[in-house]
């Protein structure tokens, strides 16, 4: 090797890659001599042939094998540190050459760091945390968004008697016996005192979006939703056009689906009907600032957004376990579902049926499942 550095700049690169390939890794019972000297040149490739598979059982008995050295990667290194000295001395940059070592090395990129191949599904801890998060809430915050890995819609070939076979992560839409929405007849419900829902909504701000599907308004601020024992905090919602809930055989023309989630997880939503009567003041603040192209995002003012207006005085409501009535279909939802409508005009739900003649998923089997009905 010594010989070689003197004469590199008679060199070439490529002979002297070329030498560096003919170099083979020793077998494990080699000279121990030239194990211990990396630097030493080995012999042609050629003069050594490939020991036998009995050669081992020929080594002494109780022996260890000594460390194997990769000579090709002590040679390698010494040829690239070389090249480098030799272009150092002529005011040459250092060549973008590198000599492969192994079939396992991934190459670096121009700044030094590893490929972005050699990372991928190896996310940092706070960004592994971060898309748990959004996993987890994506149920609720975006349960009737679009999904870009199959595209759903609400009539033809992907409309709600295919999603079950669009992708395999839709198949409750088709086997799930818990799914929504539900036609709710009174005859069926189970009687009796339910507790009442305790509801906090103040006036907040948030976001109006064209989601494809429907208009949905994201939310900030402290809305909650008690029931069962466990709050839960109101997230957005959005509107179907008509109704997807029937009730004692009666459709509406809207309902507005209000998602909650609460520190486990867990859905809760609250359905509030509309039929055509009196102007919803709420809905008229939504319509004001409705983005009309599909992925717009408008924002609200402060403190526009008040619930409250949209609550009927009696809140009487049907409880029922769900699923989401859009794809994937996630089952384990709780359902309350307003008994009292309240009213819309006729120029609001004109308005948003022009962008949607109909979002409404069909009504689906109950399975024998229980409905309450809170008395």
């Amino acid at each position: 090797m010594n010989h070689l550095c003197m004469n590199l700049r008679r060199c070439t690169l490529p002979g002297l890659l070329a030498w560096a390939g003919l170099l083979q890794v020793p077998p494990a019972w080699a000279n121990e001599s030239a194990l211990a000297n990396p630097m030493r040149r080995a012999a042609p490739a050629q003069a050594h042939p490939a020991a036998p598979a009995s050669a081992a059982a020929s080594a002494p008995a109780g022996a260890e094998p000594p460390p194997i050295i990769n000579i090709r990667s002590a040679v390698a290194k010494q040829i690239r540190e070389a090249i480098e000295q030799s272009n150092a001395a002529n005011g040459k940059k250092k060549p973008p050459v590198a000599v492969a070592v192994g079939a396992k090395a991934a190459p670096a990129s121009a700044n030094g760091t590893a490929p972005a191949s050699s990372v991928k599904g190896h996310a940092a801890p706070a960004e592994a945390k971060a898309k748990a998060r959004v996993s987890s809430g994506h149920a609720l915050a975006a349960a009737h968004e679009p999904h870009a890995a199959a595209h759903w819609s609400y009539e033809g070939e992907t409309g709600p008697q295919a999603w079950g076979q669009l992708q395999p992560a839709f198949n409750l839409c088709a086997i799930g016996k818990r799914q929504s929405p539900i036609h709710i007849e009174e005859s069926s419900t189970l009687l009796g005192p339910a507790e009442p829902l305790q509801i906090s909504y103040l006036p907040s701000k948030g976001s109006v979006t064209n989601n494809g599907h429907t208009i949905q308004v994201d939310l900030q601020g402290e809305n909650t939703l008690t029931v069962r024992g466990s709050t839960y905090k109101l997230v957005q919602f959005h509107f179907h056009h008509p109704a997807e809930e029937r009730l004692n055989y009666k459709g509406f023309a809207m309902v507005a689906h209000l998602v909650h989630q609460n520190a486990q997880g867990q859905l809760a939503v609250l359905a509030v009907l509309f039929d055509p009567g009196e102007a919803s003041a709420m809905i008229q603040k939504v319509w004001t600032h409705m983005p009309l192209d599909m992925g717009d995002r408008v924002n609200l003012p402060d403190g526009l957004i008040d619930l409250n207006e949209t609550l009927p005085k009696d809140m009487r409501y049907y409880q029922f376990i769900g699923s989401l009535t859009t794809p994937p279909c996630t089952e384990g939802v709780l359902w309350l579902v307003l008994r009292q409508p309240m009213s819309l005009s006729r120029e609001q739900l004109a308005l948003f049926s022009r962008l949607f003649p109909n979002n409404a998923r069909p009504t689906q089997p109950s399975f024998g499942r229980v409905v309450r009905e809170a008395q």
